[in-house]
């Protein structure tokens, strides 16, 4: 019986939380409200899973605009993400992390030979609110912010 009741435990983690679930909080529509800007925009996130990937087509104020791609990797909570735009040319892997209602957005680029962070910053306040930053930093420590805003799930 002992035995049964480690192998029991031992499998466990193969049972664990779908790691999908939480990317399920985009779908919908948003209108998201930049600080400072007259009017929200409107979002539109039309989300789905294949196989092992998860992805989401987001339209900005009737405009189709990217799919963005979910890929589960390790450890739990991490995922690389990919932004295919209407070209057809994808943006380079970055990569999002969640850590309870904080989500983590975060890539790098290069410009006249000099490397460049970006991070956004999205904090769930339920599963209808996220307060989002955007910011930039030239030494992936410091960080300027250069647009922040919320997004709110509208009515259906």
């Amino acid at each position: 019986m002992n035995r049964l009741a480690f192998v029991l435990l031992a499998a466990a983690p193969l049972f664990a939380a779908d790691p999908y679930e939480p990317l399920t909080l985009y779908q919908g529509s948003w209108e998201a409200k930049t600080t400072g800007a007259e009017k929200p925009d409107h979002l539109t996130n039309e989300c789905a899973r294949v196989g092992r990937f998860y992805a989401c087509q987001q339209t900005v104020n009737g405009k189709p605009g990217a799919l963005l791609v979910f890929v589960p990797a390790e450890p739990p909570g991490l995922y690389y993400t990919q932004a295919i735009l209407q070209e057809g040319f994808a943006t380079g892997r970055a990569e999002l992390r969640i850590d309870g209602n904080r989500w983590t957005y975060s890539s790098k680029s290069e410009r006249n030979g000099k490397t460049k962070y970006h991070r956004t910053l999205n904090t769930f306040t339920g599963r209808d609110k996220i307060h989002y930053e955007i910011g930039e930093s030239d030494d992936g420590q410091t960080w300027t912010v250069t647009r922040s805003g919320d997004e709110q799930r509208a009515n259906s």
